[in-house]
């Protein structure tokens, strides 16, 4: 009887994850952030610098930044400060800022792409009734974080979506807010996301009333 290349016993079988490094994604600090801005606007990537920025504000999920319509954003001819989208994985809404830089980007993009409110922002290079792929997303992420000499493997899409929150925790300590921003159903989850020592998260969630 022949045997599936993916059983256990099979020579050819090797783990999914062999040759990679995996695990928690770092954040970027910082001067990461504005180097990879730099980078963006000297190549005139205004799609890229507006995914960018959205994806760094957002605090968004990979899945839920590509799927974004322009209709999300915008609201009478002009860009939102803050706006509400329900999760993906989750099913719940999330609220988040739309900071000046992010306006200023996605201004430009849209001035350039064109569309509807009913449009994705970031359409798909095959078929632009479609939305980007997660796939072309974390690509883009690589070619960003390597444009600035970071290295690939240590870097993802989930890293730009911890950026704004780690650096939020680093200022305030209030996981609480940090947990609302994210769209964690459990406190727990954000310890685990932010990679919070236990006792620390223990000591800060006592001091909180809710």
């Amino acid at each position: 009887m022949g045997h599936s290349n993916l059983e256990p016993g099979s020579r050819q079988s090797r783990p999914w994850n062999a040759g990679r490094i995996v695990g928690t994604k770092r954040p970027l600090k910082p001067r990461d952030v504005w180097a990879i801005r730099f980078f963006l606007d000297e190549h005139q990537q205004l799609r890229d610098r507006a995914l960018f920025d959205i994806a760094i504000d957002s605090k968004l999920r990979g899945c839920d930044v590509v799927k974004l319509k322009i209709g999300d954003l915008v609201a009478g001819g002009t860009i939102r400060n803050r706006a509400t989208v329900i999760q993906q994985k989750t099913g719940k809404p999330v609220q988040f800022e739309l900071g000046k830089d992010v306006r200023e980007s996605l201004l430009a993009w849209l001035n350039c792409r064109g569309g509807a409110l009913g449009d994705f922002i970031f359409p798909s290079r095959v078929d632009h009734t479609g939305h980007m792929s997660t796939r072309q997303y974390a690509r883009l992420v690589d070619e960003w974080v390597g444009a600035i000499g970071l290295d690939i493997h240590e870097y993802g899409t989930h890293s730009l979506r911890r950026t704004k929150a780690a650096l939020i925790y680093k200022a305030t300590g209030n996981l609480r807010a940090v947990q609302i921003l994210l769209g964690h159903t459990k406190i727990e989850t954000t310890v685990r996301y932010l990679g919070v020592d236990i006792d620390e998260a223990l000591t800060l969630s006592e001091r909180m009333d809710i």
